[in-house]
Parts: structure tokens; sequence; C-alpha cells
């Protein structure tokens, strides 16, 4: 008789191109363990999540990205602490029947963030308002950023829109974080729309997406002479603190 699967997953829109399954599935893999999967879980609407959860129970974990890490809150019992303050979810523990949010992008990013920083006693720009933002502005308010929201549609006193960014800001700025999906492959000749040309040694320029590993975004800053990183070591953290969650 075989042994029962325990599947993991991400919940997502499109996971075509899924740094998640890759990890895990190498994971267990290296582990030995056979009777573990990772799935791939697109969703075309959020409403679909509950129906797949009632019908598969072998499911004990998932991880949520784009467009969800927001939408899904209202279908959990529960979140911990930091994913109730940031207000958006990338790690789901199922237990005893319990759905239980978490954000482990926080730990992901702050781990990450700390390799390139003495002093974060700065100003920081982040580009975008979805649910990886929350976390980065979490971590970046703890560790003693002053922080500037940019926004395609600013809804409020908080934001800017991209047209409001001077060289004076930028020049005033040490680091900038990409959080929108711009420059994700297959559409790698994307970008957000910043004043690159100000850009210069001084800065620091993250971005949130691993693949392709050098955006246009950080391709920009690093002809400037500013300091890049992309969000693969970033993904790596987030998707051991997830696997530390479940197992918990």
């Amino acid at each position: 008789m075989s042994t029962p699967k325990i599947t993991y997953g991400l919940i997502a829109k499109n996971s075509s191109h899924s740094f998640s399954k890759s990890y895990f599935t190498q994971k267990f893999k290296e582990l030995n363990f056979e009777n573990c999967q990772y799935r791939n879980f697109d969703l075309d609407d959020i409403s679909t999540f509950k129906a797949l959860i009632n019908a598969d129970k072998t499911i004990k974990g998932l991880n949520v990205t784009i467009p969800y890490k927001q939408e899904i809150i209202p279908y959990l019992d529960g979140l911990s602490k930091e994913a109730q303050q940031i207000g958006a979810v990338n790690t789901i523990k199922i237990e005893n029947g319990k759905l239980i949010g978490y954000n482990t992008d926080v730990y992901g990013f702050e781990q990450s963030l700390k390799t390139l920083f003495k002093n974060t006693n700065q100003k920081a720009l982040i580009l975008g308002w979805g649910g990886a933002s929350k976390a980065v502005k979490f971590v970046l308010t703890k560790l003693g950023f002053d922080i500037t929201i940019v926004s395609r549609n600013p809804t409020n006193n908080e934001f800017l829109s991209y047209k409001q960014l001077t060289k004076t800001l930028i020049e005033q700025t040490k680091l900038i974080v990409n959080c929108t999906p711009l420059g994700t492959f297959p559409n790698v000749d994307n970008c957000p729309d910043i004043p690159y040309q100000y850009l210069n040694k001084n800065h620091v320029l993250f971005d949130l997406i691993y693949n392709p590993p050098v955006t246009k975004f950080l391709q920009y800053g690093n002809d400037c002479g500013a300091k890049i990183k992309n969000g693969a070591d970033m993904l790596k953290l987030q998707a051991e603190k997830s696997w530390e969650i479940w197992n918990a």
C-alpha cells in the first residue's frame, strides 16, 4: 500500500514560472520525502479557493502569490500577529481543519536587506502597493527608514505618483525597492517609470523579481553605478520560513 501524499502548493493566477514548485520539489528529493508533493493551484478567481481546500484533504500548507496575498484573508480562520499588522498573507498552515495565514515575505526581505545596509536611517522609495509592498513597508518601518510609496494610482497623501519623482527626491533617496511585477519574464522590457538618469553610486536598487536575474530596473541602476540585488535570496529565505511554519 502506497504512503498517502502530503500536499503543499502555491495559490496563484499564473504560476507557470513559479519558483516555489521547483524549489520544494528539489527539497523533497534531497530529503527523500517521497510522500510529499508540491503543486501549483492556478485560480481564475479567489472565490474558488474554499472548493479547492474542501476537495483535497491532503493539503497541509500553501504559499500565496500575486494577486491573492490580500484577497485570501477573508477565507482564512486566523492570522499571525505579523500578517494581521501587514494586511497580506503569503503562507497558510492547515491544521485540524483550520487555515492560519502568515507572512514570511517579512523575514525573507529583512534578512536579504541586512546584507546591504549598516545604517538604515535612510530615505527609501517603495514602488507599487500590492501585497508584497506591505511586507516591505513593515520591514523598512521597523528598521527606521523614512519611506515614500509610489503608485500608479495614488489614493491619498501617503502616496506619490511616478510623475512626482523629482531629481531632488531621487538623489536624496538611498534605497529604491521595486515591488511591482514590471520586468518579470517574459515581459523583460518593462520597468517602473522612474527618472533613472538621477541614480548614482550612492543608491541601492532592490527588485523583488528574480526572473530574469537582472531586470531592466536593476540594469539601469547598475549602469549608473548603484548597488543592485534581486529577489532570489528573499524567495529562498521566505520559502524556508514557510517550511518551518508548516512543520512547527
